[in-house]
């Protein structure tokens, strides 16, 4: 049997897209885009088209959600949201991560529309196409956005590694699977373990 290569899409700039200049798209004009069925994020700017998530990658930001949600809501210490949800950090940094939770002292940043301001806690589950993009773009725009704490969760190696906001950059607490449970400071004493986010 001959081996075939396979070429997965990434995360790329959407040169494609008709408005404004690259380095000159704001929320505004993001919100102006056509449903076109893809989805899109603004970085500095510039317009992003991301590739459509396959089906192991949706499974487990389910479970993510789904374990946040009902420890946030257990506990009445804020909410959970899973994406598809705008985030602008900033008038031209409109990102929508995997999940995300807003703690109830900074509830005001939801609006009906999209959430304006920083949330406390971003998660993302990589992906071949999206991890280069999540580990430099994605995690420059959280950490200059005010963003506390930001996840970043490894389908293939069962792992998550937690970046806490210090000094405006972040800084890694750490690299944990199996039955650890996570040293979240915005989610203290989470009683869930890592196995159980891709079990």
């Amino acid at each position: 049997m001959i081996a075939t290569s396979v070429s997965l899409p990434i995360m790329q700039p959407a040169d494609h897209q008709p408005g404004p200049p690259q380095g000159r798209w704001t929320y505004a004009t993001y919100a102006a885009l056509p449903n076109d069925g893809q989805r899109y994020e603004v970085i500095d700017g510039v317009l992003y088209m991301a590739p459509a998530p396959m089906i192991p990658h949706q499974r487990i930001v389910g479970r993510i959600y789904r374990l946040l949600a009902t420890t946030v809501e257990n506990t009445q210490i804020g909410e959970a949201f899973v994406s598809p949800i705008d985030v602008e950090l900033s008038p031209n940094v409109v990102v929508q991560p995997d999940v995300l939770v807003v703690l109830s002292a900074n509830v005001g940043i939801i609006t009906p529309t999209r959430i304006i301001g920083a949330p406390d806690l971003v998660v993302e589950v990589s992906s071949p196409g999206t991890a280069g993009y999540d580990r430099r773009q994605k995690q420059d725009a959280y950490a200059r956005g005010g963003v506390a704490e930001y996840w970043i969760a490894d389908p293939l190696a069962r792992t998550i590694e937690v970046l806490v906001l210090a000094a405006g950059s972040y800084r890694s607490q750490g690299v944990f699977q199996g039955a650890t449970t996570l040293p979240s400071l915005v989610l203290a004493q989470l009683p869930v373990t890592v196995e159980q986010f891709f079990a």
